[in-house]
């Protein structure tokens, strides 16, 4: 991983995303401190479908617990219904 300052990332654009593309991971740094990364377009898929999985998992392990087909949603003094006007 390169690290670089926001204004030498702002001069050298093309080249990180230039070395992004060619795998180097880039973070940018403001005051020595990271506070941004580039990475390139495969990667980034790679992480996100890999946490849409995750959760996709997990609903499926879940789905008896998050079916809410059986609960009985009639709203009552501890739970108003704020939809209708409650003066009327």
């Amino acid at each position: 991983m390169r690290n670089i300052s926001i204004n030498k990332a702002r001069n050298n654009l093309s080249d990180l995303v230039k070395s992004a593309e060619e795998g180097e991971v880039v973070a940018i740094t403001r005051y020595d401190k990271p506070v941004a990364v580039i990475i390139s377009y495969a990667e980034y898929e790679s992480k996100s479908s890999k946490e849409i999985d995750w959760l996709s998992k997990l609903r499926k392990e879940y789905a008896d617990v998050l079916d809410d087909s059986g609960f009985d949603f009639t709203p009552s003094r501890e739970c108003p219904d704020y939809s209708k006007d409650p003066w009327a």
